[in-house]
């Protein structure tokens, strides 16, 4: 029989899609009242991957990568979607978003994200959020799988999430080294 153990903390990561620099300023700082210190930013990239958020969120959309400090049990993902899908809301105009707040997580192994929407390759959590594994951490690099964004395909978010888990790594390493 198997021994029941609590899962390790994971890394808290947000992917933001926006126009206008000022929103993402007011995003980030909502974010970090809620879950601390943000620990790496990625640059800014161009979002051409998709046209899908264009009618909302406008065009020339960029895409901006953070994680946080603060370590976090991966049963909390569904209360943190909730939120952010809270606060786009609240940073909206005229009921058009202006900004996408994705959250999900990291570990040594895997990229999760959370979703409100169900499709064959998500697993329902709660609170109406799903989670999808995204990238899988093999032979020294996070692979995609066959529904795997395009632009998490790429080179440059792969990098992103590299120095992402190697700030993890350290996290988790100092964590287990300090004594009890």
């Amino acid at each position: 029989m198997g021994k029941k153990e609590k899962p390790a903390p994971v890394k808290l990561i947000v992917g933001f899609i926006f126009k206008e620099e000022s929103i993402l300023t007011r995003a980030k700082a909502i974010l970090e009242r809620r879950f601390g210190k943000i620990d790496f930013e990625s640059r800014a990239l161009d979002f051409n991957y998709t046209n899908y958020y264009e009618k909302e969120l406008g065009f020339g959309l960029k895409r901006k990568f953070v994680s946080f400090a603060t370590l976090i049990q991966p049963e909390a993902l569904p209360k943190i979607k909730v939120f952010t899908v809270k606060t786009e809301k609240k940073l909206s105009f005229k009921q058009n978003r202006l900004i996408n707040i994705d959250p999900g997580y990291l570990n040594l192994s895997r990229l999760i994200l959370a979703s409100t929407k169900d499709f064959s390759h998500r697993i329902y959590l709660d609170k109406s959020i799903y989670a999808e594994i995204t990238l899988i951490f093999k032979d020294k690099t996070f692979q995609a799988l066959e529904w795997t964004y395009p632009d998490y395909r790429t080179a440059e978010y792969i990098e992103i999430f590299h120095k992402i888990r190697e700030a993890y790594f350290k996290q988790v390493n100092l964590e287990c080294a300090l004594p009890t």
